[in-house]
């Protein structure tokens, strides 16, 4: 793995050349819309922290990017220490690397049993993605994460002819101190209609897949109250995932 740079500046693109270059590529649209995310809630989360703050106090957003020589980088943005929230993270990555041959066996099954029992060399990867952690100080507010990523192979490089595999992951999911009923509806009917809008399967389907996740099995029981989670996702066409890994993000804190 290539030795991360600091940067006091964040590039326009984490992209290589010749990927940045094409806007409308899977790649650079999931690219912009990660660090669009991550603007549009670090910005609301000022803003509730500063008209909290009667004028003071108010705890901003550090930035801290990075770059990597042979493409890729990120932003992390923490708040902490605010009159609202003790802390809250907000990051995007963009990552180039390689995959060895029985992550990808793992990764992608059907792919690997396409190659008819062909033993794969090293895969390389593109991802990409952004994460939350929202932790605020009041203990009847809930604690909130979100993550959402695209992944993308390019084909082996002892089969240089081989199909590109990519899917999509991600998920939305609430963790509070105490119940409180009229809430957890509320954000769980934003789920189901974020979810509707593409396919009326989705929602249970990933609400199932998030209680799975997050299920605890020595103590019997599930991490917070749930949400969506879903990975893998690969079954639709590409445009429409890419649409649905987006919705979600559009507004996470309403």
């Amino acid at each position: 793995m290539e030795r991360e740079t600091p940067e006091l500046v964040a590039p326009a693109t984490f992209l290589r050349g010749e990927e940045g270059a094409s806007p409308e590529s899977v790649r650079a649209r999931f690219e912009r819309m990660i660090r669009r995310v991550q603007a549009e809630v670090c910005a609301e989360l000022e803003a509730v922290e500063g008209g909290a703050s009667d004028g003071g106090g108010a705890a901003l957003f550090r930035e801290d990017a990075w770059t990597r020589p042979g493409g890729g980088g990120g932003i992390s943005r923490v708040l902490q220490g605010g009159r609202v929230f003790e802390k809250a993270a907000v990051n995007v990555s963009v990552v180039y690397g390689v995959m060895p041959p029985e992550a990808y066996r793992a990764a992608r099954p059907e792919a690997a049993a396409a190659a008819g029992g062909e033993k794969a060399g090293p895969v390389p990867f593109f991802a990409a993605g952004v994460s939350s952690v929202i932790h605020p100080v009041n203990p009847f507010a809930p604690t909130m994460h979100f993550n959402y990523r695209y992944f993308e192979t390019e084909a082996p490089k002892d089969a240089p002819g081989a199909p590109r595999q990519w899917w999509f992951g991600g998920g939305t999911d609430l963790t509070p101190s105490y119940i409180i009923e009229e809430d957890i509806k509320h954000f769980h009917s934003v789920q189901k209609q974020t979810c509707d809008k593409f396919d009326p399967s989705f929602y249970p389907r990933f609400k199932k897949w998030c209680d799975d996740y997050f299920y605890i099995k020595h103590r019997g029981e599930r991490r917070g109250v749930g949400g969506i989670f879903f990975d893998d996702l690969s079954d639709y066409d590409q445009k429409t995932l890419l649409q649905f890994a987006t919705a979600p993000q559009e507004k996470p804190l309403h």
